[in-house]
């Protein structure tokens, strides 16, 4: 076993060691070399160093170096090296934590984690919390506690009777509203059509006067950092309005609410705290491994109430904390192990440091861009930078040649009718000779497609 996992170790080391100096896409021949894996199932056990051997040579080639400073498509950040050692050390843990009797220190180590980051995203300390896959379980869980909560004050029970006969639940939510939110709605029976889109501005935001009259149960979303643009809603006007009307107001902040971690930074989220739900994933701005999201619910008895489950031969009622009684799996892996490991390690002024990192990055990738004569198209608040280098036609040939050049990959979109590049910078291992190196093919490229 000990000569197993140090050769696991020593080959991740290697591979992570050569990202700074490797294409971000891999080769064709290292993806056409994936139909190796493609053999008939073995009839008799194989030497697990051969299975290695084979995994390390055959997949690691052909990964995308998403934990490169040069991946900017979609926002992902790269793992920080403690929060790899940590799910390694984890892993061999093999603990479910699912109850604290069980799993003592796991569940301990989450329940810190869920104080800290409620300091970290300043978010008010009672709120309860739920470590799940990504933030479209995370969104799952807080519309979860929100029907619950709107249907409770309708004199429903809804985990006990379900919808049907339910009164009605008005959802609202932005015109730009995040698939995720929509697909969660749809798992928890709210529909993904029955929604009332709220208009927004240039930038995506929800519009502050674009508010109608509720009546009944009423579910209110709202985005802190728009997917394209980084955009904030107006918390601070549109929540105070929704909850006087007795809406329950969801935050999706994916990445955004990241930007409370920074003083410089807050200011773009003000007024969020007041929503009764937020999503959040970890694996992006926090850079741990994924999967790893995270639901806030200000009353944590609503989550509970949602979510909680009880068998014969589960651990009895406890006064500690048991972490499944606020997530939607029952068995599940020590997420909050890396969450730990990465907010320990960094502390207060390093998640704040990272966080504005990438913000003067993606600022530094605007000017450079516009300098050289492309268009950017929205207001750099936060770490997304919309780029057209002409028509759309252009700037998809341009956003295809700089993917398959390989020194850095960006995503493409549509955004309000125009068709951009979007750069996404997220990642700790990001410098400012990764930007340096990824601006000359842009540059490069663009002049190309020009003439």
């Amino acid at each position: 076993m000990r000569e197993l996992l140090e050769d696991a170790a020593a080959r991740a080391v290697a591979y992570l060691e050569d990202l700074p100096s490797r294409r971000v896409v891999p080769s064709e021949e290292a993806v056409a070399a994936l139909a190796g894996f493609d053999q008939p199932w073995p009839d008799a056990p194989r030497p697990a160093e051969e299975t290695l051997q084979r995994l390390d040579e055959l997949g690691s080639p052909a990964t995308m170096a998403a934990a490169a400073g040069r991946f900017f498509g979609f926002v992902t950040g790269g793992a920080l090296p403690v929060t790899v050692a940590s799910n390694w050390l984890a892993t061999a843990w093999d603990q479910n934590s699912a109850h604290h009797g069980p799993a003592p220190a796991t569940a301990a180590i989450e329940q810190v984690a869920l104080r800290w980051l409620l300091q970290a995203l300043a978010l008010p300390p009672g709120a309860a919390g739920a470590f799940v896959t990504g933030a479209t379980m995370a969104n799952f869980s807080a519309l979860a506690a929100a029907r619950h909560a709107v249907l409770e004050r309708a004199g429903w029970d809804v985990e006990a009777d379900g919808l049907c006969g339910a009164p009605p639940i008005t959802v609202l939510v932005s015109e730009e509203v995040h698939p995720t939110v929509l697909k969660a709605l749809g798992l928890v029976g709210l529909g993904r059509r029955r929604v009332l889109r709220l208009p927004v501005d240039g930038q995506g935001r929800v519009r502050a006067d674009a508010l109608p009259r509720i009546s009944g149960p009423a579910i209110v979303c709202l985005q802190a950092g728009n997917v394209n643009t980084g955009a904030f809603d107006p918390f601070a006007e549109l929540i105070p309005a929704a909850q006087a009307q007795g809406a329950w107001v969801h935050v999706d902040g994916a990445f955004g609410l990241w930007a409370r971690a920074s003083d410089a930074l807050r200011p773009l989220a003000d007024g969020v705290e007041q929503a009764d739900s937020w999503a959040t994933d970890a694996h992006k701005w926090l850079n741990v491994p994924y999967d790893s999201g995270i639901a806030f619910v200000r009353d944590g008895a609503a989550l509970r109430a949602a979510m909680s489950v009880s068998a014969v031969y589960l651990p009895a009622e406890s006064e500690q904390r048991n972490p499944s009684d606020y997530t939607p799996e029952l068995s599940r892996r020590a997420r909050g192990v890396d969450v730990w490991a990465a907010l320990h390690t960094l502390g207060r002024s390093g998640l704040a440091g990272l966080v504005q990192r990438c913000c003067r990055h993606a600022r530094r990738f605007a000017h450079e861009l516009r300098e050289a004569g492309a268009t950017v198209l929205n207001e750099v608040v936060l770490n997304q930078v919309l780029v057209s280098f002409g028509d759309d036609d252009t700037t998809r040939r341009v956003v295809a040649a700089l993917q398959a050049e390989g020194t850095c990959w960006c995503g493409i979109t549509v955004w309000q009718g125009h068709t951009a590049m979007r750069i996404s910078v997220s990642s700790w291992a990001t410098t400012d000779d990764d930007v340096t190196r990824s601006l000359d093919p842009m540059r490069r490229l663009m002049r190309q497609a020009r003439g």
